[in-house]
């Protein structure tokens, strides 16, 4: 070998600092594109929520890194853009059946924007759960194997940042960024009137509950002391009968008793005057 075929390169803090800086202009690329996309998808206040939710993700992946003292490599930076769009992935899912439930919630009065939301995260959690923990199984099969079995840097960093991503991605596009676009969305003129009338509809509907309440309560009252004048009857002819048990004639015949009086009819006059 010549001595001229022979390269010495050196890494030191410049190529660190290199990979530093291509990550954060792929990183605002990725947020760029996103809140464009999210915006004409969806809305501005989606998009919004949707970056602080992938801000979140970022966070928490960078400060686990920071803690366990994980070197930061190009394998640790995709896979820091792989789990930004695995989170993103996530809240959009969420944010459609967000929007299919609020389509045209401003001409009715049953329900607030929030509460929407909220049923749409109840019917999209069980989905968003399963799909993480599918995610979650080959991602940490790589995370044991590649550091515990073959002891491989570039799996070690991937399979890490993938693994805080995926986790924190699910825990941010259901507790972070359909709360923030709920805030968002009832800051609106058209949200604040539709949850003063879903308010007015709800105490109307309790208003009339009371009333009926009271009305069957007051009936129920009344019903009581039309028995208790029926068995005082029905004691008034027991001891009329000189007997300890009234029998069924006596009962039958205080019914009758207390039962509404009617006036006879002049029919019944006419017949007894013919036969007279």
């Amino acid at each position: 070998v010549k001595q001229g075929d022979i390269g010495v390169t050196l890494v030191g803090p410049s190529w660190g600092s290199e990979i530093t800086k291509k990550a954060i202009q792929g990183l605002v690329v990725f947020l760029i594109l996103v809140v464009i996309f999210l915006s004409a998808y969806f809305e501005w206040r989606l998009a919004v929520a949707a970056v602080v939710a992938l801000l979140h993700d970022l966070l928490i992946t960078v400060g686990i890194y920071a803690l366990t003292g994980f070197e930061v490599t190009p394998a640790t930076v995709i896979g820091v853009l792989t789990i930004l769009g695995f989170s993103l992935y996530d809240t959009v899912v969420v944010f459609d059946k967000v929007r299919e439930n609020t389509r045209n919630i401003t001409s009715g009065n049953r329900m607030t924007y929030s509460e929407a939301a909220n049923l749409a995260l109840n019917q999209t959690l069980v989905r968003s759960i399963n799909t993480s923990i599918v995610a979650l199984l080959p991602v940490t099969a790589i995370l044991i194997v590649g550091v515990g079995l073959l002891g491989a840097g570039t799996l070690k960093d991937l399979s890490l940042a993938l693994f805080i991503g995926t986790a924190a991605g699910t825990y941010s596009s259901i507790f972070i960024a359909t709360p923030v676009a709920a805030q968002l969305q009832e800051r609106r003129p058209e949200m604040k009137a539709l949850a003063a009338r879903v308010a007015a509809r709800r105490a109307g509907t309790d208003a009339r509950g009371k009333s009926a309440a009271q009305r069957r309560k007051g009936g129920g009252a009344t019903a009581t002391a039309v028995l208790e004048d029926t068995e005082v009857d029905a004691d008034e002819a027991t001891a009329a009968s000189g007997s300890s048990h009234p029998t069924a004639a006596d009962l039958t015949s205080t019914v009758v008793q207390t039962g509404p009086r009617t006036q006879p009819k002049s029919g019944g006059s006419r017949s007894k005057r013919k036969k007279r």
